[in-house]
């Protein structure tokens, strides 16, 4: 079948159809270009199409009459000499990387590599296999959709309430939604979905990888495993198509997830993306050839100075991005952009960070990477969270991203742990994570929506098991229990897993309620693991990262106790949305958090006596009482009015035993009620009043919320 190729343009790269034809642009440095598959009829027979206008290393062309639905893929000649770092193998088809739909998942056979497994010179060896059969085409799509007006939420920073999920494990196993549609795009957009979501009272949801990506590795396949998390993407700008409830209709997808988009900011909540740019799923030189190893593998991809044959591994999984290439930032940038203005998503949550900031091999806050996000007009005003760290040396960076950036505070998370699991740790650490962590993120100009405050994530135990397991039990993901975490932070109450004990159990149920009330009590922007608020056990694995099963999905059968524990939670993060105190927009005054004349905040011993510098850094101490006023928020309104809340004394006690708290001299002419005790399973609604010389019993591994009674909204003249 004959079909002309014109010139056609370099830009926009991908596939874009203009309602008559279609332009192909594609970047790669190879003198030999590319020739270009657009069609493969249902028996998989190929027509190709040469490229042969070429501008500043963009292949191009357009090729009229070709439309929405058509599928296609490229083939790259050029040199193969993996010593060097050059990997090209035409018979090797490839994704196009700025593909907006993709028809399928790869499967893994050894056409897909660019070497013969039975090679001698492993990876040197050259494979004439042809990949077409195994890899997933491209779609030409048509990108019209009915929006019906809708546009990014922007819900300001300090009123976030961030809910990280997964596309398919969050509906898989919900009763209330159809079958087809249980772990899709449009099972997330079902009622039954959203008003859970509502009615839990976050903001925002943020989704776990949803660009495509490699589904079956090589190490997993074997065994009956997946990748189900996802975090090896293959195509930054298309939608992950099993995830999608109409399999085998092309492109649909892309149509489906703005219909997602669309359900959730109707319901008042913004979508953010987990992306993961500083790698691929093409791994190491080991990997497969499916996309840029086989476009421009000395372009694309970090490789070892002094020996081209191998990748810098910044990242743990193989490779790492080469973001000091213009055109690789072109690609990442290229790809935000298009979520942000076409698929309409809120933000983003950059896996791995550090990576991406490594201009050479240190991590540099000023890496072009920031620098160019920092100005631009479209990606300047969305939500932008780090998680920062990666593996290599000096990846570390928890406080270290530039302005625009929040990051996810693993020093939170760990402070907090330690805490009520009674392990020896200053006060002074902790107070700051509870405020905000100034010590992190005030210096250079942040406020405390810098600080996105998590004490579980995907990666590691859920909340239920944090306090049921003291060992990773990881065995089911054929690693010989050798991979994930082995410093938890984790104490199981007693013993290991599950228990018919019942004194264990109501441990553990408090243990639940002390860390989410810390979490929603705390200044910061909170993130809630999903399924924690039902109580979601992984029964041990704290990787559980290939298990596309019940290990993974929500549990919608709620066991004995789990209905208080939602209600809980649902109450909490109510109780934050009414008071401003508990989500200031700027920190403490601005001043040390124990420094002296600061009359928005106190710091107090059990006694009620203001906490001395040997206090805060006695690691053996357990307890101590916050004061928050909330008549002296410094920050105004949006209209510029003033902001009056109530004022709370909170009480930690993370010793074993029960411990006496004083009212501060301070305060202790007021009248306080208690609202919250974590050693109820609900909020208190006639709780005791404390007032002048009354002690006050907390429970040992415990908290206490105490509400100032009357004159809130007084001025001191007026009281």
């Amino acid at each position: 079948m004959y079909l002309p190729v014109w010139p056609g343009k370099p830009y926009p790269l991908g596939a874009f159809w203009d309602g008559k034809g279609t332009n192909f642009a594609i970047f790669s440095e190879s003198r030999h270009g590319p020739s270009k598959s657009v069609s493969f009829d249902k028996r998989g027979r190929e027509t190709r199409l040469k490229l042969k206008e070429v501008t500043n290393f963009v292949w191009h062309g357009y090729v009229p009459s070709v439309g929405p639905g058509q599928r296609y893929g490229f083939r790259v000649h050029g040199p193969f000499e993996p010593e060097v770092g050059h990997r090209f193998n035409a018979n090797k088809l490839l994704i196009d990387p700025y593909a907006k739909a993709l028809d399928g998942d790869i499967a893994f056979a050894e056409e897909i590599f660019g070497y013969r497994w039975s090679d001698p010179k492993e990876d040197l060896g050259f494979s004439d296999l042809d990949s077409a059969p195994y890899v997933p085409k491209a779609i030409v799509i048509d990108e019209s959709f009915d929006w019906e007006g809708d546009q990014r939420l922007q819900i300001p920073w300090h009123e976030t309430i961030i809910y990280e999920a997964h596309v398919r494990g969050f509906t898989k196993l919900n009763p209330e939604i159809p079958r087809k549609l249980r772990g899709t795009y449009a099972g997330l957009a079902h009622p039954a979905a959203i008003s859970h979501l509502q009615a839990l009272g976050i903001t925002a949801v943020e989704l776990m990888p949803i660009h495509h990506f490699l589904s079956n590795p090589g190490h997993l396949a074997p065994q009956g495993l997946t990748n189900y998390w996802g975090y090896d993407s293959i195509a930054y700008l298309a939608p992950h198509a099993s995830y999608c409830s109409k399999q085998g209709q092309q492109g649909q997808q892309v149509r489906e997830f703005k219909e997602m988009v669309k359900a959730l900011h109707q319901a008042g909540i913004e979508v953010i993306l987990d992306v993961v740019y500083n790698h691929t799923g093409e791994g190491n030189h080991m990997g497969p050839t499916v996309t840029l190893r086989g476009i421009d593998n000395t372009s694309y991809y970090r490789l070892m100075d002094g020996d081209a044959r191998y990748y810098m591994d910044y990242t743990g999984c193989g490779n790492s991005l080469n973001v000091r290439n213009p055109q690789v930032l072109k690609l990442i940038m290229d790809s935000l952009r298009y979520w942000v203005l076409e698929m309409h998503v809120d933000g983003f949550r950059f896996d791995l960070a550090s990576a991406l900031a490594r201009e050479l091999h240190a991590v540099d806050r000023l890496a072009a990477f920031f620098d160019i996000i920092h100005q631009d007009p479209v990606l300047a005003d969305v939500k932008l969270i780090a998680e920062p760290w990666d593996v290599g040396e000096g990846g570390y960076q928890v406080g270290g991203f530039p302005l625009l950036w929040s990051e996810w505070n693993g020093k939170y998370r760990d402070t907090v742990r330690d805490f009520w699991r009674g392990e020896d740790s200053r006060l002074a650490e902790f107070a700051y994570r509870f405020t905000g962590s100034s010590d992190l993120y005030a210096t250079n100009g942040r406020n405390p929506h810098a600080s996105i405050n998590f004490v579980t994530a995907h990666d590691g135990f859920s909340m239920r098991d944090l306090v049921s397991y003291n060992e990773k039990h990881n065995k089911a993901n054929g690693e010989d229990n050798r991979d994930g975490e082995d410093h938890n932070r984790s104490w199981n109450c007693g013993v290991e897993g599950t228990t018919r004990d019942g004194k264990i159990k109501r441990l553990r149920a408090q243990q639940v309620r002390n860390f989410l009330a810390t979490m929603f009590l705390s200044q910061g922007v909170p993130m809630l693991l999903s399924g924690d608020e039902m109580g979601r056990t992984q029964k041990g694995n704290n990787n559980p990262y290939c298990q596309d099963n019940e290990i993974s999905w929500l549990d919608w059968d709620f066991q004995e106790g789990n209905e208080a524990l939602l209600d809980f939670t649902r109450q909490l993060i109510d109780f934050r949305r009414q008071h401003p105190v508990l989500r200031r927009r700027k920190w403490f005054m601005g001043r040390a958090i124990h420094g002296s004349g600061v009359n928005d905040i106190g710091w107090f011993n059990p006694d009620g006596f203001g906490m001395t510098d040997e206090q805060w850094n006695d690691g053996l101490a357990k307890a101590i009482s916050i004061f928050l006023n909330g008549e002296e928020i410094s920050t105004t309104g949006e209209r510029g009015e003033r902001i009056i809340d109530e004022s709370f004394l909170i009480l930690f006690n993370a010793h074993y035993e029960m411990i006496e708290f004083l009212l501060p001299n301070e305060v202790n002419d007021w009248e306080w009620v208690v609202v919250i005790d974590t050693t109820k399973p609900c909020f208190v609604r006639r709780g005791r009043r404390y007032q002048e010389d009354k002690l006050i019993p907390v429970e040992g591994r415990s908290l206490m919320v105490l509400q100032r009674l009357g004159h809130v909204g007084l001025d001191a003249e007026e009281e």
